[in-house]
């Protein structure tokens, strides 16, 4: 990973540049208790932190780098709502009363986010608003059938978009129409979730740096053990995602880190990327392997695409990214990439996330599957409300079926790409 020269620890990317926190936060020394220690200081823990700081819970945050260090601080920085599966798909596979109990919570994720910027001033470019791009009629009808299953689940924010109006949201004829969602949006993801971390901190949360997580001794007392230090608590919530190691083979078994890459131009002239993206909403593309992209505060196009299952990086980002920014804008021909870098997120089986008790109280949560940025602050929600004793919403998504990947360590990552292969071939097939 290329490092930042001005927010180090961070990969070199445009939101640690632009990051409004650069502190570096102390790492663990010595002996400390909590009742609830936290392992990841990403989306899932922050917010479970500070949902639990906010119920009056003392809380100790354990990160291994940074804070917002993995996909936290990396992705698109889109707010997407519900799931990486559509909710028939949960209603098929599980039964339609769990579907209706996701669908009650598809949306929170995004209101948790708006109102925990609202609450505590966080600076973090937010914006409303996100479209969804067809390149087939195909596409077009099967975001017609979504659109009216979300409905039934009380998605009223839903509008499709006849091929005539997509110039009001992206000047580009790569597409045939598409829909928009007036309750998505996007805001600067590091930004967020250090403005999160500040917020928990207030209200007395410890987190440290730099405090990889050594050993977990399970049982009716926890310890958390650092290189130079351990956590006594009640209650432990490991949400370390794609970037937990391989210390709990329980839940790393269950998923694979896939990398995502993402480049951001420079600033480009304020009528041409005006002109390019009029409403300044977000952009994602209907293609199982889908580019999204957006506009920044400061008029970069920040854009984003490709896939490297197991974690795996191409070795030139901006020639993997660039080709496909330049069939949607010929315009930026000429436009200088100054930043590109790449994150890993956790890929389960089903692209259902996976929450669970590893015992009494040790929980954890992982695998959003690509739809983090709303998932994890609904499920970090959740994380904090079973640990107040609340553990209704926690139980519908722990009874979900978590399979292992066909092939185990040494054939997932080949198989899934062999899949990735045939819908991607299907994609440009248009069938």
């Amino acid at each position: 990973m290329q490092t930042s020269p001005t927010n180090p620890g961070h990969a070199n990317s445009w939101y640690a540049a632009s990051a409004n926190d650069k502190r570096v936060r102390p790492e663990l020394e010595g002996e400390t208790e909590a009742d609830v220690c936290v392992i990841g200081a990403g989306f899932t823990g922050i917010s479970a932190a500070l949902e639990l700081a906010e119920n009056g819970f003392s809380v100790v945050v354990l990160e291994g780098e940074r804070v917002g260090f993995g996909a936290s601080g990396r992705n698109g920085g889109q707010i997407v709502n519900g799931y990486s599966r559509d909710l028939e798909v949960i209603a098929r596979r599980y039964g339609p009363d769990k579907a209706v109990k996701l669908g009650e919570m598809s949306l929170e994720g995004g209101e948790i986010i708006r109102r925990r910027v609202a609450t505590y001033g966080i600076r973090c470019d937010l914006v409303d608003g996100g479209f969804f791009a067809a390149f087939t009629d195909k596409q077009v009808k099967e975001m017609a059938h979504v659109k009216a299953n979300w409905e039934k689940h009380g998605h009223t924010g839903l509008e499709m978009v006849a091929k005539a109006d997509v110039g009001k949201y992206v000047k580009s004829d790569r597409y045939v129409g598409g829909m928009i969602d007036r309750l998505g949006g996007h805001i600067h993801p590091l930004n967020l979730v250090l403005g999160e971390a500040a917020a928990a901190e207030g209200l007395g949360v410890r987190i440290f740096e730099k405090s990889r997580v050594t050993g977990l001794d399970m049982g009716l007392n926890p310890v958390v053990k650092t290189a130079k230090g351990r956590v006594k608590a009640k209650y432990v919530l490991v949400c370390g995602n794609a970037y937990l190691g391989s210390m709990l083979p329980k839940i790393t078994d269950r998923m694979m880190p896939v990398s995502s890459q993402v480049m951001a131009t420079e600033p480009l002239d304020a009528k041409l990327i005006e002109d390019l993206l009029p409403a300044n909403y977000c952009v994602e593309d209907a293609n199982y392997v889908l580019d999204y992209y957006r506009r920044t505060a400061d008029n970069r196009l920040l854009y984003g695409g490709g896939i490297g299952y197991g974690g795996h990086d191409p070795a030139n980002l901006t020639g993997v990214i660039r080709p496909n920014m330049l069939k949607t804008f010929p315009q930026l021909k000429g436009a200088r990439i100054d930043f590109a870098w790449s994150g890993n997120f956790a890929l389960t089986l089903t692209r259902i996330p996976h929450m669970g008790r590893l015992s009494e109280n040790v929980y954890f949560s992982h695998g959003d599957s690509g739809h983090g940025v709303t998932t994890t602050h609904l499920l970090g929600k959740i994380l904090g409300e079973a640990v107040a004793g609340h553990a209704g919403r926690f139980d519908v998504w722990a009874s979900l079926p978590a399979l292992p990947f066909p092939g185990g360590r040494t054939f997932r990552v080949p198989l899934t790409v062999l899949g990735a292969w045939w819908y991607g071939l299907r994609d440009k097939l248009g069938v």
